[in-house]
């Protein structure tokens, strides 16, 4: 058994170690005098950014994606089109002509160039400076993510209530699985936080916040597709989940929450200087939430890929086996930060939202 158990563990090894053997190898084939030297910053910030289209795979010095939709509020309406008609002009910049208009993509950002002009000139930056920005409602990686995880949860939450339903409200299978965590969000978040009286309301938002960061960590830890987007490592996303906390916790409070804010229990000369203090908390609160999320993800994605960084940095081969057991290491660790940053999200946003419904002690 323990030798049966061994050769699991070196095939699970060897697992995440050939993807790097064959990239390092890949690497040192295509070396050439004139190719400039690997640019890890620019590697990562290309894997961590958001993106167009899915990158599959390298074959043969040609790219494989798959694309994913444009969709364009331009000056003559709606433009749509997919990412893989973006095509290099004379100059090396990606390009396309739909309904007499011309778009270009920089850095993943879609341009429109003006009325008159043929071509995209650059300043010293390398931003246009003869385009506009249309309205972009496109479907990215990042996009595409959450509308996938979107979609599992509600088949996910659909199954177990079948299953309660035909089990008569006994959990089996996947039912079981899942109640456990939505009786520890109840129970060791909600209720302690929130109160037993008023827990209630605000299970749903809890329940949703928790799995839905959850699951999206989760994909974001795959390496291929449908995975490798790093939705919660986005700013803006982790911006606009702490922004419903926010409002859910503005919009809760009762008279013992403001009257705490805007009339503290302070002697009245300290007022000029508390008041502002407490507005601000009320802001510093939900800023809080949206940058431990963010920084905590795109931390573990950037050492992992630092990690095979390693083996074109150093231009060897035999750096493979110590960034593959050191991104192994980490990507293990990342199953368990990937659940605790949905809990800790969840449990802040219960504690904020407890501190708005309390009630008067005194």
């Amino acid at each position: 058994m323990k030798a049966i158990v061994s050769v699991k563990n070196a095939l699970l090894v060897l697992f995440f170690m050939l993807p790097l053997l064959v990239l390092a190898s890949n690497a040192k084939n295509n070396e050439s005098d004139d190719e400039k030297d690997f640019d890890a910053s620019e590697m990562i910030n290309h894997h961590i950014g958001d993106a167009h289209s899915f990158h599959i795979v390298d074959w043969n010095g040609h790219s494989i994606s798959m694309p994913l939709p444009i969709i364009l509020y331009a000056k003559k309406g709606i433009v749509t089109f997919m990412s893989s008609e973006f095509h290099h002009d004379n100059e090396g910049k990606v390009v396309v002509e739909k309904s007499g208009q011309k778009f270009v993509l920089i850095h993943e950002n879609i341009y429109q160039l003006k009325e008159g002009e043929t071509k995209v000139s650059l300043d010293n930056e390398n931003h246009p400076t003869n385009t506009v920005r249309p309205l972009d409602f496109s479907i990215t990686k990042n996009i595409f993510s959450m509308l996938l995880s979107a979609i599992l949860l509600v088949l996910l939450f659909s199954a177990v209530g079948r299953s309660y339903k035909k089990n008569g409200n006994v959990p089996k299978g996947l039912a079981g699985f899942l109640e456990p965590l939505v009786v520890f969000v109840r129970d060791d978040i909600a209720v302690p936080n929130i109160g037993e009286k008023k827990y209630g309301r605000y299970m749903p938002y809890l329940l949703t916040v928790f799995f839905f960061v959850w699951i999206n960590n989760l994909i974001g830890l795959v390496p291929f597709f449908p995975g490798s987007s790093n939705l919660t490592g986005n700013i803006v996303f982790t911006g606009v989940l702490a922004l419903f906390t926010f409002f859910i916790t503005t919009f809760s409070g009762n008279k013992n929450y403001w009257s705490h804010i805007l009339m503290p229990p302070v002697p009245k000369a300290l007022y000029p200087i508390m008041i502002p203090i407490e507005i601000i908390g009320m802001f510093t609160k939900p800023f809080a939430l949206m940058i431990r999320l963010f920084a905590n993800i795109t931390a573990g994605h950037i050492i992992i890929l630092s990690l095979v960084s390693l083996i074109f940095i150093f231009k060897t081969v035999a750096i493979a086996p110590v960034s593959a057991a050191f991104v192994l290491f980490m990507s293990v660790l990342e199953l368990l930060v990937a659940a605790l940053q949905a809990y800790v999200f969840t449990l802040l946003s219960a504690l904020f939202i407890g501190q708005a419904v309390a009630d008067d002690h005194h």
